[in-house]
């Protein structure tokens, strides 16, 4: 299962002289993690290096630092983690000692990794929704076996069969849910994935 960050998170170094300060944030798309980009831009640095993976997507950049040394060792330290729906950026105070391509790349890298690693973590989990129809005498049935499931209700209709709604449950819950239910409602539930 993967995982993203539970809340912000930073960490900041001291090496040969300059300041390297890594920050991250939990984003759910490419303009959250844009926008805290830009917020960390502002900052007077020599250098705001940053990457973010969401899914299959990733960006990275080097911030004027050489190609290769900043961005990228910060997209690997987030994979290295094994983490997703993640920013992070790396801002640096030059301190008058040059640090070569491979310090460099060790600095970015390790620093944003120990912000990540020191970071308070949560699950992230892959839900789905159903089109779900029960008796009027089944809706406290419904209601509980959602609450047992961490799931909820939405989008709530009646017609003359009873209550019509949306289900949203974790992946894993489906099945069991579906089951459950028939059960439940002795046979009289509907259920059928949610179709915009």
């Amino acid at each position: 299962m993967s995982c993203t960050l539970a809340a912000p998170a930073s960490f900041e170094q001291q090496i040969q002289k300059s300041r390297f300060l890594a920050r991250a944030w939990p984003v759910a798309d490419a303009d959250s993690a844009m926008a805290h980009v830009a917020d960390c831009a502002r900052e007077d640095a020599s250098h705001h290096c940053w990457a973010w993976r969401i899914g299959q997507h990733y960006r990275f950049h080097d911030a004027a630092e050489p190609a290769g040394t900043a961005g990228r060792p910060i997209l690997q330290a987030i994979d290295g983690q094994a983490l997703d729906q993640v920013v992070a950026v790396v801002s640096r105070w030059f301190g008058g000692i040059k640090l070569g391509a491979g310090g460099l790349v060790r600095a970015y890298g390790g620093t944003a990794a120990e912000c990540l690693r020191l970071a308070a973590r949560r699950a992230l989990i892959d839900y789905e929704e159903f089109l779900v129809g029960v008796p009027f005498a089944s809706e406290s049935a419904l209601r509980q076996l959602l609450g047992e499931l961490e799931g909820s209700l939405g989008e709530e209709r009646y017609d003359s069969a009873g209550l019509r709604c949306r289900a949203r449950l974790p992946r894993a819950a489906g099945e069991c849910f579906a089951n459950r239910l028939r059960d439940l409602c002795r046979g009289q539930a509907t259920i059928a994935p949610w179709r915009e």
